[in-house]
């Protein structure tokens, strides 16, 4: 009786003395990527208004805008700096009344538009592969609009694979960073940049 509770007190003793950080398991790791700033941070569009390029005005994320009825465009006569043909693009009245209600009322009139457009949200740890004080953390996430601008052109159905990599510090396990990325894990930065559609 005496050597069982010698031994569930030092198993109590031993539990309490680890570090909730020091097992790497689904939950921290979801805890540690979810925390980030690189996973918090929102994504924003970018839209030139003025005179801008062909290959800008046709990129998909234009071609949305316009099918929305937010932009429209005149060809116009190009600066030196830009191959023609080009285009004077503008905002429509329902573009003006979509857009400029989402960036700061002193951001309204530059040709360059910020528009926070959608969150990531972490849906879950698909896998966690170790290697010594190394892990590859594979992850499903998507993209959640933030307003109707956002909803245009991401889609909150899609869902997204990446892995990111995780090291063993002496204070328990943290995300590797661009600048410390080894070959076997990337930054989370990284691990965003080349996210794959989930099967």
């Amino acid at each position: 009786m005496g050597n069982k509770l010698i031994f569930c007190l030092m198993g109590v003793l031993f539990l309490a003395s680890c570090s909730p950080r020091e097992v790497l398991t689904r939950r921290l790791a979801t805890d540690l990527i979810s925390a980030s700033p690189a996973f918090q941070t929102p994504q924003q569009f970018t839209l030139h208004t003025g005179i801008v390029a062909d290959k800008d005005y046709a990129l998909p994320e234009s071609l949305v805008l316009r099918q929305h009825g937010w932009i429209s465009a005149n060809k116009a006569p190009c600066s030196p700096s830009l191959p023609p043909p080009c285009w004077d693009v503008l905002l429509t009245p329902l573009g003006v009344d979509t857009v400029r209600a989402l960036v700061p009322a002193e951001e309204a009139d530059k040709a360059l538009l910020f528009i926070p457009v959608a969150k990531r949200e972490l849906l879950g740890v698909t896998g966690i592969s170790k290697q010594g004080n190394l892990a590859d953390v594979d992850f499903l996430w998507k993209w959640v609009p933030l307003n109707e601008v956002g909803a245009a052109l991401y889609s909150g159905d899609l869902h997204y694979v990446s892995t990111v990599g995780l090291r063993d510090y002496d204070d328990g396990w943290r995300i590797v960073h661009a600048q410390n990325a080894t070959r076997s894990g990337q930054s989370l930065d990284d691990a965003i940049k080349n996210a794959e559609p989930a099967p």
